[in-house]
């Protein structure tokens, strides 16, 4: 069975692997909070309350496309502030 759990670590990896050149995601997912947790499709870095609207924190800027050996495409979504939204899990979403 997987390990139930996935590690900011291996997203570091993979940006360094994939995307070099983006230190400054590097750089905040290291400094992120949340450092393991339970596999799911979608983990929230930062409060969506009102996406995208005027004063609300999530103000969205681009995505970031990682492919990984074992979990598929991996993505993450970039705020315009430069912080991580979150990260998601393609292969986890459910089709039901």
């Amino acid at each position: 069975m997987k390990d139930p759990f996935f590690d900011i670590e291996w997203i570091i990896e993979l940006v360094q692997e994939q995307e070099p050149d983006r230190t400054d995601i590097i750089e905040q997912l290291r400094k992120s909070k949340i450092r393991k947790w339970v596999r799911q499709p979608y983990i929230r870095f930062d409060s969506a309350i009102r996406p995208n609207l005027p004063g609300s924190a999530w103000q969205f800027e681009e995505n970031i496309v990682l492919e990984h050996e074992t979990e598929g495409t991996i993505v993450l979504d970039v705020l315009k502030n430069g912080r991580i939204g979150g990260i998601e899990f393609v292969n986890q979403i459910s089709n039901e």
